[in-house]
């Protein structure tokens, strides 16, 4: 097994999400990945910065974008525990992101539920780490309930 697969990548996107559920917040993580360097981290921060739009993709391509100087991430990989939504997934597109590498499925608002476009030469990959990603999300939801 190559040591930066994307099970590798996935696992530090999954930290990211572990970091999410310990503050509360939704528990989506993710990274962007720049020949084989993770160039940008970043999780949900919805409740922290009382914004409908911090999720965890949207802070990842701004600190990507920041770090390449650029805001085209045409070369990258997005690693992100969840199946991105329809705002993230438009903003993909905007950034020509290479590839999206993504978890747990999202049934009702993801991307590919909802029809959204994705820029023509992005590849996407699903399913990986499926399990442990949905999992978390699960175990949120539920503590959320029980309260």
């Amino acid at each position: 097994m190559e040591p930066f697969d994307d099970v590798y990548f996935m696992k530090k996107a999954l930290q990211q999400a572990e970091v999410a559920f310990e503050k509360g917040e939704v528990p989506v993580g993710a990274i962007i990945v720049f020949k084989n360097k993770i160039i940008a981290k970043a999780y949900n921060l919805t409740e922290t910065l009382n914004d409908v739009t911090a999720h965890a993709e949207m802070q990842a391509y701004t600190s990507a974008s920041d770090f390449l100087g650029g805001k085209y991430l045409k070369e990258c990989t997005l690693y992100v525990t969840l199946e991105p939504c329809q705002m993230c997934a438009g903003a993909s597109y905007w950034a020509q992101i290479g590839k999206i590498v993504y978890g747990a499925s999202e049934p009702k608002l993801g991307f590919s539920v909802l029809k959204t476009k994705l820029h023509p030469k992005t590849e996407v990959i699903s399913g990986v780490l499926e399990n442990e990603c949905g999992e978390l999300l699960k175990k949120f939801f539920s503590e959320k309930r029980d309260l």
